[in-house]
């Protein structure tokens, strides 16, 4: 009876043939979520901006990060300077333009 005891108990503690990728499974789908839910839409968003701004000319009228609206007078590598009052030049980084804007006076919105 002893023996018969031994092997009920042996078979019981023995894991029945699981497969050890089944216990990383819940951990690869919230990666997956993390990545399709955070990480994907910011490239995409990351990718349009840097098209908008090498689509930049001078003249075109800007809304930065800070909330200045203004008309791009000249464009460098990295920075462009804008006009945002008669007679007043700013330089500004180029990578904080928000976006195109059209004449804040007028109410209209941001066009992105």
């Amino acid at each position: 009876m002893n023996v018969l005891m031994t092997g009920m108990l042996a078979a019981q503690a023995a894991p029945a043939n699981s497969n050890p990728l089944m216990g990383l499974l819940p951990i690869l789908a919230f990666f997956l979520v993390f990545y399709l839910i955070l990480i994907l839409p910011q490239k995409k968003q990351r990718k349009k901006h840097q098209e908008m701004l090498g689509q930049l000319n001078p003249g075109d009228k800007v809304l930065t990060n800070a909330g200045i609206y203004g008309t791009i007078v000249k464009i460098e590598e990295d920075k462009v300077v804008l006009r945002i009052a008669d007679g007043v030049k700013i330089e500004y980084l180029k990578s904080m333009i928000a976006g195109l804007a059209t004449d804040p006076a007028a109410g209209q919105e941001l066009q992105k």
